[in-house]
């Protein structure tokens, strides 16, 4: 998960789904980390968090290419494949399931 040092509801509730549902994460700190802020912006176009991806094991990239947004348009919710931006808890719960990450 990319996020940031600093308070976000949206990290926050994303943490609290992913505990409850026993995920184990990774958090990748934008604010501490050049080049993760820098993948976020190609990613998102903003420096948006939560990010999400499914990656392999210690890897901080995703499975897959995210799906493609055209440029200004916000990523809050959407379902990129392997990546979600600021879910709110139904989006982030529906993408994991999609990825067999819960039930």
């Amino acid at each position: 998960m990319y996020t940031r040092t600093s308070g976000c509801p949206l990290v926050s509730s994303a943490k609290r789904v992913l505990q409850q549902n026993h995920i184990t994460y990774r958090e990748v700190f934008i604010d501490r980390d050049e080049a993760a802020r820098q993948r976020v912006l190609d990613w998102t176009g903003f420096q948006a968090v939560p990010t999400l991806v499914v990656s392999d094991e210690g890897s901080t990239l995703p499975l897959e290419p995210p799906t493609e947004l055209a440029k200004g348009i916000s990523p809050r919710g959407i379902d990129r494949g392997a990546m979600i931006t600021e879910p709110n808890d139904q989006q982030l719960i529906d993408w994991l399931r999609k990825h067999h990450l819960t039930m």
